[in-house]
């Protein structure tokens, strides 16, 4: 029997949050139900993870969709889509506030800060936005019937990356998400603000992998089969001569994509402290234009990049939720002086 582990992202804040598992059963395997088959093969999972991921649509043979009473064959290519765990055991609850925009029964809509990481992780074990919705959801008066005991992450977003962020309170909803954005059908829009005048809407496309050289950045990799396939479209929003404020619409969502995509066709981020941002790259050398470029790099933690838009199905009800944030303080003060720039 063969596997591979298709999807399985670190702790660093990637955007994808899947574990894809691929199995192919032995010429000589017996007939079994597969969620008993795919029970004995994945780790730190449970039969009613299974059967719910099943129930969603997550588990297929030879790319079509079975139910949980499918029995397996000899040859039979298996595949199935779970969300990424949070290790239980470090799942402290503290008490941190936390800006809710949507909440029901079944999902959770965080609009979060900047300088957060989202769950915990190396080097971070504790005031994360995982830890504060552990306390949350602990504390609410009543909880669904089949709440599983911890918030389920379905996405993630950079420690400096600001915005909305969906969080599942039940297996259902989990692996009905987990769907969505493994086929790419909700919607998400980034405000960036990035060095150089843009000149016009655009796409990029390019696989987006770990750098060889520095294994804490992504690095864009146009050719070869590297990294993960990756499309981020933009749209301007206002130029401001040095640099621009644009809207990207990702079709996919891989870690650090419009961070590593627009350094790459030479528009990184405004103080991206990773991806070369945090200098001046564009504009005069006088003292004044510097110091107004100081000024502007102290309202930020980092890049100036936040999830303005989540769209997504919502996983129990016949209807989909579209949610829109505003930009955060020291964002849009950073937006404000640069119009006033310009007009002077």
């Amino acid at each position: 029997m063969s596997e591979e582990i298709l999807e399985a992202e670190d702790q660093s804040g990637s955007e994808e949050m899947f574990e894809h598992y691929r199995f192919e059963a032995d010429p000589g395997q017996e007939v079994v139900r597969i969620d008993k088959f795919l029970m004995d093969r994945i780790p730190n999972t449970s039969r009613n993870k299974i059967q719910i991921a099943a129930k969603n649509g997550n588990i297929l043979v030879d790319d079509v969709k079975v139910k949980q009473n499918y029995k397996i064959k000899p040859l039979d290519k298996i595949s199935i889509v779970l969300p990424f765990p949070v290790r239980e055991q470090e799942l402290i609850p503290e008490d941190i506030p936390l800006d809710i925009v949507f909440e029901d029964d079944d999902v959770i809509v965080v609009n979060k800060q900047s300088n957060m990481v989202v769950h915990p992780g190396y080097g971070n074990y504790t005031g994360t936005l995982v830890n504060g919705l552990v306390y949350h959801i602990e504390n609410l008066p009543e909880k669904k019937q089949d709440y599983f005991g911890r918030p389920g992450l379905v996405h993630r977003l950079d420690k400096h990356t600001t915005g909305l962020l969906a969080v599942a309170k039940t297996e259902h909803a989990l692996t009905h998400l987990a769907k969505q954005f493994a086929e790419r059908t909700t919607e998400r829009r980034y405000y960036a603000l990035v060095w150089g005048d843009v000149k016009e809407d655009g796409t990029v496309t390019g696989h987006v992998g770990r750098s060889l050289k520095n294994r804490k950045v992504m690095t864009v990799f146009p050719e070869g089969d590297y990294g993960k396939h990756a499309v981020t479209h933009y749209k301007v929003l206002k130029s401001f001569g040095y640099v621009t404020l644009i809207e990207c619409k990702l079709e996919t969502g891989r870690t650090h994509q419009i961070r590593a995509h627009m350094k790459y066709i030479g528009h990184p981020l405004f103080y991206d402290l990773e991806y070369g941002g945090d200098t001046i790259l564009k504009g005069t050398s006088n003292s004044k234009y510097k110091k107004f470029i100081e000024n502007c790099f102290d309202l930020l933690d980092g890049q100036a990049l936040h999830a303005k838009t989540l769209g997504f199905q919502h996983p129990t009800k016949e209807e989909y939720i579209r949610l829109n944030s505003d930009l955060p303080t020291g964002f849009q003060q950073v937006v404000d002086k640069w119009e006033k720039y310009i007009i002077i």
